[in-house]
């Protein structure tokens, strides 16, 4: 059975030190294998900046694109 986490409108609210925290230590469960899905209006390469701690910064995004799959919606917002 696929076991899939789904991280939904990702990066939508400031993010505290204790959410940062939290998000690490989900991401580090999920990395022998099971799959992440994250969805988010933040462009990645906004993303490090968002999370506005150097080191967490680096530890969340190393386990986020060890074997990532990335995949874009051609569709215009819905604004």
């Amino acid at each position: 059975m696929l076991r899939t986490t789904l991280l939904d409108d990702f990066a939508l609210a400031p993010i505290g030190q204790a959410e940062r925290t939290d998000l690490l230590e989900v991401l580090d469960d999920r990395t022998s294998g099971k799959a992440t899905l994250i969805t988010s209006q933040l462009p990645v390469e906004h993303w490090y900046e968002y999370l506005n701690d150097p080191t967490l910064a680096d530890a969340i995004l190393d386990r986020i694109v060890h074997g990532i799959e990335r995949s874009r919606t051609p569709q215009p917002s819905m604004d």
